[in-house]
């Protein structure tokens, strides 16, 4: 019997389920016009099904909840706080369908030519190593990807209304994605997935890795002429950068961003430069969608599909209207692999008032981590390096992923890692030569790269650790 994973593609279904997607759809758009209350009632709705669903299949999370006569009881603070490291390291009695093997989901995502392919017909998978330095996997079925999809579509102010009116499915634009998009992260794999879904769609919407060198991005994204750009807030600042340079020469019409903090500086210059707006988001590997900006560019959380609860150093609820040590989130949609007060990692801060915009999803504003896009070089002919891309660089072909990267000149950097002995040795040597290898392909001739172990990284103005920075 061959195992799920093992299945022919072409039998495999998408995890795409009509019915479902018609449903959330129409919840979305109701739920956003609703009231405090209504919100409210759904999200406890939510919860307690989710809560019953994760003690009853969930051997990890029935041994944390015990018995669960009345699932719409459970308050959420009296729940203890999980963290990725330990969710992975249970991993099969954390899942709620057994036939998920995590060995299996690794193999299948150490694939590239099955990114967006449908796992054992049934689930969409990414991966993320994120800010724990340590890798994860994360799955969802048809029902999941049904509330992803709708907050997407929904939730996302129209820049050009009436261009959106006569043109529901975009097939009149031309949509770029510029990220990784060699690895099976939550962007390309949904971006992928959307392109199988809509053929008519896929020829309006392409990938463009940022991994490749500068020169070639532009060169692809100027024979593109996309009039949507879809990318990270550093990325566009460096297509800024290039455009003022007068090497890039398209014009987009919309810019999103997402996956970084997006500073008001990096706003202004983007959107001065292209003369078109911008609109960011909020999203993580745990939930794709957690909040999206309104047309006064404040982020309203999804509160009716997610929780984010922001809690000070000892875990205990900050009020709103300041800031929290880091943020618990709970996914009301995915039950086939539950999260519930999971650890984030980031900083928000929750409003205490109410938005002008007039709806009532909740506020917030997120100090997530900010790395440096590094220049590297003699004056007159220095690079820059995004620092995502440095990142998926040292995490996919070197496999390093507790690591900080420091530039102290032109031509130095210094890569540390807290781990010590042998293998940390091993590990930073490999690195280092993966990162000098990825460096010359970008233009960089000259750098000396310095390896330490046992150094334990520096903290960024958000007080979440930079793993690229600009340093002495």
């Amino acid at each position: 019997m061959n195992h799920p994973a093992q299945q022919d593609a072409s039998q495999r279904p998408e995890p795409f389920d009509p019915w479902a997607s018609v449903v959330v759809a129409s919840d979305v758009m109701a739920a956003t016009t609703d009231g405090a209350a209504g919100l409210a009632a759904r999200q406890a709705s939510r919860l307690a099904s989710l809560v019953a669903h994760a003690s009853q299949r969930s051997p990890l999370y029935r041994r944390m909840i015990g018995a669960c006569d009345d699932p719409a009881s459970i308050r959420l603070r009296d729940l203890p706080a999980v963290r990725r490291p330990e969710l992975m390291r249970h991993f099969a009695d954390w899942v709620t369908d057994p036939t998920l093997d995590l060995d299996s989901l690794r193999r299948f995502t150490a694939d590239p030519s099955r990114i967006a392919e449908a796992y054992g017909g049934r689930y969409v998978v990414w991966e993320s190593s994120g800010s724990s330095g340590e890798p994860a996997i994360f799955v969802q079925d048809a029902a999941a990807m049904a509330v992803y999809d709708a907050l997407e579509a929904f939730r996302r102010p129209m820049l050009r209304p009436l261009r959106r009116w006569l043109d529901p499915w975009c097939l009149g634009e031309r949509m770029a994605f510029v990220g990784a998009t060699e690895g099976h992260f939550a962007s390309v794999v949904s971006l992928q997935r959307l392109r199988r879904l809509n053929p008519m769609l896929s020829r309006r919407l392409r990938p463009f890795s940022f991994l490749q060198p500068l020169p070639q991005l532009v060169a692809q994204l100027n024979a593109w002429e996309p009039t949507v750009v879809a990318t990270y807030p550093s990325v566009a600042v460096l297509l800024a950068r290039e455009r003022r340079a007068g090497r890039l020469s398209f014009s987009p019409q919309e810019i999103w961003t997402g996956g970084e903090t997006l500073l008001p500086a990096e706003r202004r210059l983007t959107e001065r430069t292209f003369a078109c707006p911008l609109v960011n988001s909020y999203g993580a590997s745990e939930f794709l969608t957690l909040a999206c900006e309104c047309r006064f560019g404040r982020l309203h959380l999804n509160s009716d599909w997610v929780i984010l609860e922001s809690v000070d150093e000892r875990g205990r609820d900050v009020p709103p209207g300041r800031p929290g040590a880091s943020t618990l989130l709970t996914n009301l949609a995915n039950h086939v692999q539950p999260l519930i007060r999971c650890d984030l990692g980031d900083r928000i801060t929750v409003g205490s008032q109410a938005c002008a915009c007039g709806s009532h999803l909740p506020v917030i504003e997120v100090q997530g981590r900010s790395d440096d896009t590094l220049r590297l070089g003699p004056p007159g002919s220095a690079v820059d390096i995004l620092p995502l891309a440095v990142c998926t660089v040292l995490e996919d072909d070197a496999g390093v992923f507790d690591f900080q990267l420091i530039q102290r000149s032109p031509s130095e950097l210094l890569l540390n890692t807290p781990q010590t002995g042998p293998a940390a040795a091993e590990a930073l040597h490999r690195a280092q030569a993966v990162l000098r290898a990825f460096l010359h392909r970008q233009g960089v001739a000259e750098v000396h790269i310095h390896c330490a172990s046992g150094k334990h990284a520096q903290l960024g103005r958000s007080g979440k650790m930079q793993r690229v920075v600009i340093g002495s």
